[in-house]
């Protein structure tokens, strides 16, 4: 087994510094929706708060935040489509809560 050291650092609320020492990311989002930016692409994560449910969707890259990689790799209707899902579980989020 390999030594994992991490920090997390909650910059404001639904946004958080993800330090590690493989690199840093950044994750965006509230409980249940999330999505996380680093070197090695964007994961969107939803989920069922205190289920342990949830489905991870990952996009890598080259790059942090893009660099590296090249226009035709990706898929050009990934991130709509998890922002969409991940919008859309926000809003059903805070409807039940209301």
């Amino acid at each position: 087994m390999g030594l994992r050291i991490r920090r997390t650092i909650k910059v404001f609320p639904g946004l958080t510094l993800n330090l590690s020492k493989s690199g840093v990311s950044a994750s965006v989002g509230v409980r249940g929706a999330r999505v996380t930016v680093g070197k090695t692409g964007i994961r969107k994560t939803v989920g069922i708060p205190g289920t342990g449910l949830s489905y991870t969707d990952s996009q890598r890259h080259g790059g942090a935040f893009g660099a590296g990689s090249h226009p035709g790799d990706a898929d050009p209707h990934a991130i709509p489509f998890g922002v969409i899902v991940a919008v859309a579980f926000v809003l059903l989020v805070l409807y039940l809560v209301r």
